[in-house]
């Protein structure tokens, strides 16, 4: 297989595809990946429509008008879900998935802020548990990253620690709806009040961007009276990933403000393009418009309704498999896949004969792939698995994973020592932050 150049004959398709396809193999198997939020199993339907929508780039609004019409539907859809004022007209687009969404909320942030003609440098307040995106987009577009440590048992922002750290110069306060690291809901409602507070009492009036990678999809469904959303007036913006339980495949984000005035007419560019005026705003230009066709099929095919049911039954399976991980005894939980059907574990101190590391590497070789990484600053002794559940993990799935547990723990507890830390596991980044 060409490693370095460009191969200088043609091959025969089939000997090509072949050639790949075995490569190919040699990936862990999809279905058993609990260390992913991205959605690994659609239907066949779907699967027909994404292909047959793949040659259509999602930029060409002019030639491909009814690709366009339903990325519209789909944000009305999601400005409806979330309580926006007027979700008929509350702006938002698709992307390429929740980081370019962040960034995106994050400049509509700082340009508000800047609008208001502050001489200091702009700063983001954060907890430390944000996805690395939020990082990136204080680098990229220089603004003071404000990152609230975890403390104790405390592993997300709460609003004490959030209003100590705002003032003048914040351009915003991004809460997590589902943190990556251990599936919990950030208090949105609480944030808000204090920030509320504040502003009243005379302070800055700053907004806030809930990060709903994941929780966006699901609270809607599972939790209806938990007020996280623009019913919260002081809520700017909010986005998600139609890639993670908005059970699309890779790659596809979303991100709506609550009106017009929330996103500042000067980011979106208006472009002459293929024939027809257009409003783009935007980092990516050309991209599939598969990923949008097949959500607007989710949003068709399932509902309200068949969200309900899928995400139930997801966290149904969380919870339960998080109870059968307590009741092996190794564990102790940190949540309970109550929130997002997600939830981390560590060991319980007095053992010592091997690491979530070790234990990570021993689901490996029975086809599961099952994270362990540390948390971030002032929590990285914190050393935990995670588990994911997605559409397509099943009760019957989530058995067959606690007996190949139960194999491993028992071969680990005959060694003398731990095997494996962090710094030789694979699912470690330099971050301390497990992919979302």
């Amino acid at each position: 297989m060409p490693n370095h150049r460009l191969p200088e004959h043609e091959l025969a398709p089939e000997v090509a595809h072949q050639l790949v396809r075995d490569e190919l193999m040699l990936d862990g198997n999809a279905r058993l990946n609990l260390a992913t939020f991205v959605t690994t199993w659609m239907e066949p339907h779907a699967e027909m429509l994404l292909a047959e929508c793949a040659d259509k780039n999602m930029i060409d609004k002019d030639e491909y008008p009814r690709t366009a019409e339903l990325e519209q539907r789909c944000v009305r859809m999601l400005a409806d879900l979330w309580h926006a004022p007027h979700p008929r007209t509350a702006p938002g687009t698709s992307t390429a998935g929740s980081s370019e969404a962040c960034m995106l909320a994050g400049l509509a942030l700082k340009r508000r802020w800047a609008a208001q003609g502050r001489p200091g440098r702009p700063n983001i307040v954060m907890g430390g548990n944000v996805q690395i995106c939020w990082e990136k987009f204080a680098n990229y577009f220089e603004v003071e990253a404000r990152l609230v440590p975890m403390s104790g048992e405390r592993f997300h922002l709460d609003a004490e620690q959030a209003l100590a750290r705002v003032d003048e110069n914040t351009i915003g306060v991004v809460a997590v709806l589902g943190s990556t690291f251990d599936g919990s809901y950030e208090p949105v409602a609480d944030i808000c009040a204090a920030l509320d507070d504040l502003a009243a009492g005379g302070g800055p009036d700053v907004p806030v961007h809930v990060d709903g990678a994941s929780g966006a999809m699901v609270a809607p469904f599972l939790d209806p009276d938990l007020v996280w959303d623009f019913r919260l007036p002081r809520v700017a913006s909010i986005n998600t990933s139609g890639h993670k339980y908005g059970l699309v495949y890779p790659g596809l984000g979303w991100v709506a403000w609550r009106d017009e005035a929330a996103l500042p007419e000067e980011l979106i560019y208006r472009v002459n393009y293929l024939g027809d005026e257009m409003a783009t705003f935007t980092l990516n230009f050309s991209r599939a418009g598969a990923p949008v066709a097949a959500q607007y099929y989710q949003f068709l095919r399932l509902g309200r309704d068949g969200y309900t049911r899928v995400q139930r039954h997801c966290r149904e399976v969380a919870t339960k498999l998080a109870l059968g991980l307590e009741r092996l005894g190794p564990f102790r939980l940190l949540t309970r896949g109550d929130e997002l059907p997600v939830f981390a574990a560590t060991l319980q101190p007095d053992v010592t004969a091997y690491s979530v590391f070790d234990v990570s590497a021993g689901l490996r070789e029975h086809g599961w792939q099952v994270p362990a990484y540390t948390f971030p600053a002032d929590r990285t002794d914190l050393a935990v698995l995670r588990f994911v559940v997605r559409n397509g993990m099943t009760h019957s799935l989530a058995d067959l994973l606690l007996d190949d547990l139960r194999r491993v723990l028992d071969r680990l507890g005959r060694q003398d020592r731990p095997q494996r830390d962090a710094a030789h596991d694979a699912s470690f980044s330099h971050t301390g932050a497990p992919a979302r």
